[in-house]
């Protein structure tokens, strides 16, 4: 299958050459589809010197569909949602902008990239959006105290389960227009993006 052929070459040359910060492994040699992925933040990011788990699957049709990426990392940040789904709103995946010819290296580039400048405007969790914006001190310190509490040992990849589906088959607090086919809407303990309440720092 071409899909195939195209993921294995990509995987060949993330291995063989990963970009900085960057190591992949597949958990099961059977399955190209599915890659672990961990990211090493950045020395000039607030999240250093964290390491992050993220899950990256790839559809039966790429390259005409984009991956899907979830951290398994918790992670203090406006574009990934702050719960244990760890969605990610990342430019490059919307189906708008994703073109055949992208290439999945670029994409975790484009992931490592947003530890270091987040993207306020196009968040998922608004009101971190809204502190990175207006009291970047207490931002810093709120994102830090996520690695120092998530992000310092060993990477872990196991991914919270999916939402509960609805009787019409829609997964519970589910919305359309999700920048990542992967997002859902429910948290898991915090609060959603458009709730009046700070997301917690851990304690």
């Amino acid at each position: 299958m071409a899909s195939t052929k195209r993921i294995a070459k990509e995987f060949a040359d993330c291995t063989t050459a990963p970009p900085p910060g960057i190591s992949i492994t597949l958990p099961s040699d059977a399955d190209l589809h599915t890659w672990h992925v961990t990211v090493t933040a950045p020395p000039n990011s607030v999240y250093a010197p964290g390491r992050f788990g993220l899950i990256l699957k790839l559809p039966t049709d790429y390259p005409f569909k984009p991956p899907t990426i979830n951290f398994t990392t918790r992670i203090y940040h406006p574009n990934i949602t702050n719960d244990s789904l760890g969605n990610i709103c990342l430019g490059l995946l919307k189906s708008e902008n994703w073109k055949p010819a992208s290439k999945i290296i670029s994409v975790l580039e484009a992931v490592r990239n947003i530890l270091v400048e987040p993207m306020p405007d196009d968040a998922l969790e608004q009101r971190i959006a809204d502190e990175y914006r207006r009291d970047r001190p207490e931002f810093e310190k709120n994102a830090r105290a996520y690695v120092e509490r998530y992000a310092k040992g060993s990477v872990n990849f196991v991914q919270a389960p999916p939402p509960p589906e609805k009787k019409d088959g829609a997964p519970a607090g589910a919305t359309t227009g999700a920048v990542n086919p992967g997002r859902a809407a429910g948290r898991q303990g915090g609060a959603s993006s458009g709730s009046a309440s700070r997301p917690a720092p851990p304690a």
